[in-house]
């Protein structure tokens, strides 16, 4: 039986925001932003007056008070920006920012709820019960991460809280980081994240600090992204010597103070524990003589990750764990002298 796509309005409104939707375009630089709103010329109909173009940012939709005498939600401005059906352009979105889509045969009645977006209705408890454990039993996306189709751009990179990291000025621009005012990461310093091609296929955000209350995470990460399938760093560190060891930590900051430190064949696993995938990255870029340094945080998680690390890698490299004296230790916290006594005979 025939197939096609089925894509959920709902959940693409809610998963991507306008101001995303711009900076896919590298629109934003063209807006001013008052508190909630952003207003400039139109895109849509290439306008020159700036304000007949606005955005509100919390209700996520934009009007257009000249020609087009319209507005919308992030579906409608990419079916008029392409010129094509909003189903089109729900998947479009869904494509650009990795968001799943499900195949269904082609008289199914989800692909009419594609086509024709249902009015908000309050669901009933038997509804609501079926919808999560409909939810429940999906599974989760496989397959590589797709490169994204856009770059943010404008970040500060003269944020104080890279520095307060110890990260220098060369270290930052290397690795593309920067604090986030306006777009996907607003509030974050974005960090990129690269597929072995050297493709951005990801932005994580940190927060700049301690976040402001406990429902706010520390790390912030786009839907549908699966950072088990990457390995951080790993595109620039298989153009290191296959002689050196590569070094394995846990980290973002981790990885770029080694690096910055002067161990450039170093990866980060963005947690403590090593997926299937990750494993599958370190064999395809390492052979029977090489080594691999484990070096995880000094706390109940790096020790276990470490353990089961060591096992797994151990049958095809040489696998050697570095073990901090103190507990909460961190490879981040290394001087770049206790790294040349660690590591300087093998850089």
């Amino acid at each position: 039986m025939p197939k096609t796509k089925y894509v959920d309005f709902k959940t693409v409104k809610a998963a991507v925001s306008i101001v995303q939707i711009l900076d896919h375009y590298g629109l934003t630089e063209r807006f001013k932003r008052s508190r909630d709103s952003l207003s400039g010329p139109c895109p849509l109909h290439n306008g020159n007056n700036p304000t007949q173009f606005r955005v509100s940012i919390s209700k996520n939709c934009w009007n257009c008070f000249s020609e087009c005498k319209c507005g919308g939600n992030i579906i409608d401005f990419v079916a008029r920006k392409e010129n094509c059906s909003i189903r089109q352009a729900a998947l479009l979105i869904s494509e650009w920012f990795g968001l799943p889509t499900e195949e269904v045969p082609a008289n199914s009645s989800l692909k009419q709820q594609a086509w024709h977006e249902l009015p908000d209705k309050t669901p009933s408890r038997s509804q609501s019960s079926n919808r999560a454990s409909s939810k429940q039993s999906e599974p989760e996306p496989t397959g590589p991460n797709k490169p994204l189709g856009f770059q943010l751009k404008d970040l500060d990179r003269s944020h104080p809280y890279l520095t307060e990291r110890g990260l220098t000025m060369e270290t930052i621009v290397d690795f593309g980081l920067g604090y986030c005012a306006m777009g996907m990461m607003t509030g974050h310093v974005a960090i990129p994240i690269h597929n072995p091609e050297g493709k951005v296929v990801a932005y994580a955000g940190r927060w700049p600090g301690e976040p402001p209350d406990k429902n706010t995470p520390k790390y912030k990460f786009p839907p549908g992204f699966r950072k088990s399938q990457e390995l951080f760093n790993l595109d620039r560190a298989i153009k290191e010597s296959p002689d050196k060891p590569l070094v394995i930590v846990e980290g973002f900051f981790d990885c770029m103070k080694l690096w910055q430190h002067g161990v450039k064949r170093v990866v980060a696993l963005m947690g403590s524990t090593l997926s299937p995938a990750q494993e599958e990255l370190i064999r395809k870029h390492t052979n029977s003589q090489s080594q691999v340094i484990v070096m995880l945080d000094e706390d109940d998680a790096g020790r276990a990750g470490r353990e089961d690390i060591a096992v797994r890698l151990s049958k095809f490299v040489f696998v050697k764990i570095h073990v901090f004296e103190k507990e909460g230790s961190q490879p981040e916290h290394l001087s770049a002298e206790e790294v040349t006594a660690l590591l300087g005979g093998m850089l």
